[in-house]
Parts: structure tokens; sequence; C-alpha cells
């Protein structure tokens, strides 16, 4: 080798002390903070609750996997098995020869992307050896005979939170992308991830709330939530927007939506280019959008038929006003189609008829299977719970959202510490993230009667089983036709469990399967050219029967709601202007109510 030549090797970056120095001066004044807001919040007597309460269930579980020992051995004889046939692959890749791993990653699992998992022998043992181990931990978790559905169920949520927190991708030395980075920058991608993790911490004082995206990227009503249009009504829960034409002529029956209240309405208001609203608007609806209000303690003794009367009814009553129609087509999302379903039951009892159809965005009105958020609803829980919200008035956005990560934590939770702490990355723009990361409060006497009455009892799907406003509600009375749009892969609102709402309704329902998600599959526009549907006009009592008959449309749903819609009227009239009817302008939108931010 002559003289000049170097031998090739990583490269490697000598830290800069004057940028260590300032990082940890930076670091020693901002923990120093932290932990005098952390205990100072000790001290306010506002402890963090366990949000699984697993250690009974888990005792449980342990105790009948004791008297079924010849059950664990088997497993534990499998696993070593597979454990032994590793060890020797791995030996033979070191020497050269080429081998079938012994188990492989889900295709949609990002964690292993890095080409260093594969290509690399020691990572790769890692990889599978981690994989084993989880298949493992879960095989013997479902192997447990005896143990009732709920705490069945929660253990294996438990098991899984487990195995997805001990994955090597979540740790510097056995995660080969944290390692080349440290490498490349001289460890300075840990001294900026410290940095993320203690403004997050700072951010959620003295709890960690990890930043999915650049918060200063969007603006409420800036760049997201753009729609033109106009709050034309207001009350002490929401705001009404009437959002502008872009038709000359409208379809004759107005449009309103009823979003969630655990999240806000610009979901389907984020860009122009996957806007539901501005979409919709296109089609000649004239729409009417409902915005809640993010509650503090001063709101804390509204209950579910409050929402009914000052959300849906005062909608309803303002619309007429606003455009002179006495009928409105509707849309629910989510809760917001709950509480809809809830109100057209309502509506029935009084003989009342304003909505003449019903769409029921990934909504629940049977919660009898309503899939992995029932692991946090229990008695102990639903008390601790309640006493918080006692103490303040309201259960914190922060908490809620923590709840709904962890239904999906690789993706939500795991994916950012790996990519803000470990690799030291700003997390990417993101106009849905952004949305995801805007939380909202829940009113105490609301959310206990939601959480009880709905899912712990599913009192809303028994006939007279919720009294609303002095009024007992029954599903089957609805007869206004309904079209229920869920999604396959839906991790809250399970579609099995949503189709059972058409089930209970007692008019001309039609039920739509989407692929992807609770949020990617309904915000799913046409020219996207995504995600598929089904269709099927039956509706048998399984469900898995209707997805057996029913045939696979590419692309959007969105059209053949459109159609379904007008089906039931499509008479146009003038292009309504907001503000021009008996309802005045009060404020552009989105409104003042959705631009309350908590952090």
């Amino acid at each position: 080798m002559a003289d000049t030549e170097k031998p090739k090797g990583p490269a490697f970056k000598l830290p800069d002390p004057t940028v260590i120095s300032r990082s940890m001066a930076d670091v020693a004044e901002r923990s120093q903070r932290i932990v005098s807001e952390w205990l100072k919040r000790q001290s306010d007597a506002d402890r963090p609750f366990d949000p699984l309460n697993v250690g009974h269930a888990f005792l449980e579980m342990t105790t009948r996997l004791m008297t079924s020992p010849a059950e664990l051995m088997h497993a534990q004889f499998g696993f070593w098995q597979d454990y032994m046939t590793l060890w020797q692959n791995t030996a033979r890749r070191v020497m050269g020869l080429e081998t079938k791993p012994v188990i492989e990653a889900a295709p949609a699992d990002r964690r292993f992307k890095d080409a260093a998992w594969k290509e690399n022998e020691i990572f790769d043992f890692i990889k599978q050896s981690y994989l084993l181990s989880a298949r493992f931990v879960q095989d013997v978790v479902g192997r447990v005979d005896g143990l009732d559905p709920k705490t069945a169920q929660k253990v294996d949520f438990y098991a899984r939170q487990f195995v997805e927190a001990m994955s090597p991708s979540n740790f510097v030395l056995t995660n080969p992308e944290v390692l080349r980075k440290t490498a490349e920058t001289g460890g300075e991608n840990l001294l900026r991830g410290l940095s993320n993790l203690l403004a997050d911490l700072d951010r959620g004082k003295g709890r960690l709330h990890i930043k999915m995206t650049d918060l200063d990227a969007f603006q409420v009503g800036g760049n997201i939530a753009v729609s033109p249009g106009q709050v034309v009504y207001q009350n002490d829960l929401m705001q009404l927007i009437q959002y502008a034409p872009s038709t000359d002529t409208v379809l004759k029956r107005p449009l309103l939506i009823v979003p969630p209240w655990i999240n806000k309405f610009y979901i389907l208001d984020l860009r122009p280019k996957n806007s539901f609203v501005r979409w919709a608007v296109s089609q000649g609806h004239t729409v009417f959008m409902v915005s809640w209000v993010n509650p503090d303690e001063k709101l804390a003794d509204k209950g579910f038929d409050d929402y009914m009367r000052e959300g849906v009814l005062a909608a309803l009553d303002a619309i007429r006003k606003a455009t002179g129609e006495q009928e409105v087509n509707a849309i629910g999302y989510c809760l917001g189609g709950t509480l809809l379903g809830s109100a057209l039951a309502w509506l029935a009892a009084k003989g009342k008829e304003p909505v003449k159809t019903a769409t029921f965005f990934v909504s629940l009105l049977d919660f009898a299977e309503s899939g992995e958020l029932n692991v946090f609803i229990d008695e102990e829980q639903l008390k601790m719970l309640e006493e918080r919200m006692q103490r303040r008035g309201y259960l914190e956005g922060s908490e809620m959202a923590t709840t709904f990560n962890m239904l999906r934590a690789n993706d939500l939770i795991w994916s950012f510490v790996v990519n803000n702490y470990l690799l030291g990355n700003d997390p990417f723009p993101f106009d849905l993230l952004y949305w995801n990361s805007d939380s909202t409060r829940m009113p105490a006497r609301m959310h206990s009667f939601y959480l009880r009455k709905m899912y712990q009892e599913n009192k809303l799907a028994e006939p007279g089983g919720i009294t609303l406003d002095g009024e007992p509600i029954d599903l089957s009375r609805i007869r206004v036709p309904a079209y229920f749009i869920s999604t396959r892969e839906d991790h809250i609102a399970p579609w099995k469990a949503t189709y059972r709402g058409a089930l209970l309704l007692g008019g001309k329902n039609r039920f739509v399967l989407a692929a992807s998600g609770h949020i990617a599959g309904i915000v799913n526009p046409p020219d996207s050219g995504k995600y598929n549907h089904w269709v099927n006009p039956e509706l048998p009592e399984n469900p898995e029967d209707w997805l057996k008959d029913a045939a696979e449309l590419a692309g959007s749903w969105w059209p053949d709601w459109q159609r379904w819609v007008t089906s039931y009227g499509n008479e146009r009239v003038p292009a309504r202007i907001p503000g021009k009817g008996r309802l005045k302008p009060i404020e552009p939108a989105p409104g003042s109510y959705v631009k309350v931010r908590l952090i």
C-alpha cells in the first residue's frame, strides 16, 4: 500500500468541544426547570394514573399459566428449537454460506427498513432473535385458557406494548442506523436527541409530550382549514360554519356535518387537495360544519344530552333559519356519528324527522365489540379517571391522545423516539400529525356518561337503555335511510363493530367498507387513486358474510356516497351565500373555537 493511501472504513467525525459545552450547559438549565415543574405537579395532587391497570390481569394470567405447565413447555421447546436454528444459520452466514431466515418481519414493519438489518450478520441475528422472542411472548399469552375475554384482551394488549417497547430498533447500541449516524456526526445526533427530549418534557410540563411534526409549519385558517365560509351561529358548545358555494346552483337539501369533539373538525378540511368539505361543496352541497369548543372547567357539567341539544338540534334549527329548508342530509364522524344516531333516535321518539339521510363515518352505535379501547375501561380505571376529571372539571386532551397513540405504539410513539431522540432529527412537517397533536379536552360529566353508558354498559344498543333530555331512546325507531362507511384497518372503531350499527337502525341502510384506517380510509379523495373499497347492497347478520359477497372497487368511496345521497333528492336551487339568510356572519371560517390549542 502506498504511503499516501489510508485504509477505508466508516467515517467518524470527532465531536466539536464548543458544541458539546454549549449543549451540556443548555441541558443542565432545562433539566433543572423540568424537575422543578415535575416536583410542583406532585404537590398539586395531580399524580398520573396507571393507564393500563394490568397488574391484576397479568397476575391472573401467570396463575393460570402455571396450572398448565405442559402448554408452557411446548411453547418453550418450539422457541428454543427456532433459536438454535438461528444460531446455526448465523454461523453459516459468517462463513459466507447462504441461509434462509428463521423468521421475517412483516412487510409493513418499518422498524427494520434499514438495509443493515438484513445485510449485516450481527444485526440480522439481533432482529431475528427479537422477532422470535416477541412471537414466543405473544404465543404464550395466547395459550392461556380460562381468562374472561376482557382480561385476556388486556393481557394481550400489555404483552404487545412490552414487546414493541423492547424492539432493538429503540436502542442506540442495537440500531444500525443510529450507530451509523452517531459515527458520522461524532455523537452530535445524541446531543440533539437529548435536546429534543428535554424540549418535549418542557412542553408537557414534566410529562413526555412527543413532538410528531413541525408545529410551526401549520396554521389553522392559514394553510390548513382554509375552505372559505362564515361562522353563522354559536353557543357555549359549538360554532356552526356555513361554507361558501363553488357552483352556480346547489342541492336544495343542505348538508350538516357533526365531527367528533375528541378531535377537531378540520380533519375534513386539512388541505384543498384532500378536503372532504371542499369536495362536497364542489358537488353542489351547502355544507354546514359543527366546530366544537375546546372546553375548560366552566363546562364541567355539560352532558351528552347538552351536546345533542346545543350541538345537533341547535345546528338543525340554525340551518332552517339560514336556508329556509326544513330537511337536511347529515353526516356524523366517529363520536359525532354516535351523537347523530342518538339525536335521530330522540327525534324519532318525538315524531320528528328533519334529517332525511344520515351518514355514519366509522361510528359506533353498538359497543359490544368496540376494540382495544376497552382495555382502558374497567371499574377501577373509570373511578380513577372520574376522580381526576372531578378535580379539574375535564379530561386533559394529552391523556386522551396518549390512549389513542398506544393503540398504534410502533407508528405513533416508538418511531418518533427513534427519529427525534436517537437520530436527533427534527420531525417532518405533516398536516395529519399536526391535527393529531391538536388535543381537545372532554367535559367531566359528558365523558363519564359516554364511557360508562356506551363503552362499559353498551346501553345505546338497548331499546330504552339511554335517556336523553328526558326521553328514552331506541335506535330501531330510526327510519331514515343511512349510509355506513367503515375502514378495514380501523383500530378505534373496528369495522365489524360499526357494521352492527347498520343492523340496529330501522331504515333502508347501506354499508360500505374502505381500505386503510380510521383517518386515511375516510380522508381519501377520488383524485388520490388510493385505497379500494367494498360494496354489497345486502346486510346479512354476519359481517364476514357481507365481506365474502362484497364487490371490491378501485379508489375512493366518495363518489359512491354522492350517488347514494343524491338518489334521495337532487333538486337544485341558486347557490346560497353565507350570511345572506336570516343568520348574519359572526366571523370568517374556520372560526375562533377551533383555534384554541392546548400545547
